[in-house]
């Protein structure tokens, strides 16, 4: 979308075009990592087949996702098979293999000829004890696993497993180790949302002080706090140029950060550069609810199904102009706007619906047919249809 037409159909606040906000975001293009085929899927209850995974791949691709995390082969050959799949559609997203800091596991993604990798592996003393290893041993992992990788020619992000509650000495020394092992990127990973935004300011801005300025930060967040998207909004501000996260925000527990909802609110909010179609997201989302077998809330930011309806009387006197009811424009992401009836609905909303669905009342129906709407609403507890409607203006035409 041209830049210029984005930003007249964009009717925030003028506070955060305000110098002390806009002049702390870097203007670097951020891109996303999507990680739905592979974190998503750990959705409870969620099981995506392999025809499913391409189908949603090819919906990334044309969303512009820049890399899909296109499985976890070594412990699912479901995922190996999707990937393969993948491979042969002609993708230009690149395509990313999940592995823990384990040889085997490097040596599944040489096996699918999968260039790009994130290898993981835990840092937290949480983590460590549950695991029952030492921090020794961790980073001896990671210099076999990434260096296995490195020989291989497979180009790996280092993701550190819970690393918003690691010490942040031994998460320095971690991601160090990595990099000098021949890792080419690093990532922030808040494993279990247990961050602030603040927090994750800090520790992106902190990791890139460790590692310098040439090499890409990721932030990979959760949404147990419902601040997922502040938590990556941040994330920008501090130099991270890769978020992770995934359609609809599915993962589990609270989920994952959602990559779309995120690129809006930097387009819109911030106008920070992203690389994504916001008008295709409204689809892709819709693509992977079917596949996932679930319905997002109809008043999710972005995708939900009440963004653009009105029932409200009050509100429906102001749809006219959108900028008075509306922070952006449906344009944006490609969303119809409508007018519903309901109990909440007034004269205005009785004489937009005559509008759209072509019915003449007279003025002195407007009150009845109001009356006669409220009451069916109530009665069913829910909305009023097309068909409803037409049926209770047709009843109270005078004979």
């Amino acid at each position: 979308m041209d830049s210029k037409m984005a930003n007249s159909q964009i009717w925030v606040s003028e506070l955060n075009a305000r110098p002390e906000v806009r002049s702390a975001f870097p203007k670097a293009t951020v891109h996303f990592y999507d990680t739905t085929l592979r974190d998503g899927e750990q959705t409870v209850g969620v099981v995506l087949s392999p025809q499913q995974k391409l189908e949603i791949a090819r919906m990334l691709d044309e969303l512009g996702v820049s890399r899909i995390e296109a499985g976890f082969p070594r412990v699912s050959s479901e995922d190996a098979e999707a990937i393969g799949l993948m491979q042969k559609a002609g993708i230009k997203a690149e395509l990313w293999g999940f592995s823990r800091a384990v040889k085997a596991d490097v040596d599944e993604l040489v096996r699918l000829n999968l260039r790009y990798s994130v290898i993981e592996a835990p840092t937290s003393d949480i983590k460590l004890k549950a695991y029952g290893i030492t921090r020794e041993v961790v980073l001896s992992r990671v210099r076999e696993a990434v260096a296995a990788a490195r020989a291989a020619e497979i180009s790996v992000a280092f993701f550190a497993v819970d690393g918003t509650r690691t010490d942040l000495e031994f998460l320095k020394t971690v991601y160090l180790s990595a990099l000098d092992a021949g890792a080419k990127e690093i990532v922030v990973v808040d494993t279990i949302g247990a961050c602030g935004p603040e927090a994750v300011e800090y520790l992106v801005r902190q990791t890139r002080e460790w590692v310098g300025r040439d090499v890409p930060v990721h932030f990979h967040g959760h949404n147990d706090f419902g601040m997922a998207t502040a938590c990556a909004v941040a994330a920008v501000k501090a130099g991270a140029t890769w978020i992770q996260g995934t359609i609809n925000g599915m993962g589990e527990r609270a989920g994952n950060a959602d990559i779309a909802e995120i690129a809006l609110a930097l387009r819109c909010l911030y106008d920070v550069p992203v690389e994504m179609k916001l008008e295709k997201v409204r689809q892709t989302s819709e693509v992977v609810q079917r596949a996932g077998g679930y319905t997002v809330e109809a008043w999710k930011p972005l995708v939900g199904q009440n963004l653009f309806m009105r029932e409200s009387g009050a509100v429906a006197s102001q749809f006219h102009l959108p900028e008075a009811i509306e922070p952006y424009s449906s344009e944006i992401v490609k969303a119809e706007r409508k007018i519903v009836l309901g109990k909440k609905s007034g004269l205005d909303s009785i004489d937009l619906k005559c509008q759209e669905l072509g019915l003449t009342i007279g003025p002195e129906q407007r009150g009845p047919v109001l009356a006669a709407v409220k009451k069916a609403a109530v009665n069913k507890r829910g909305l009023v249809s097309d068909e409803e409607f037409r049926r209770i203006v047709s009843e109270l035409q005078p004979s």
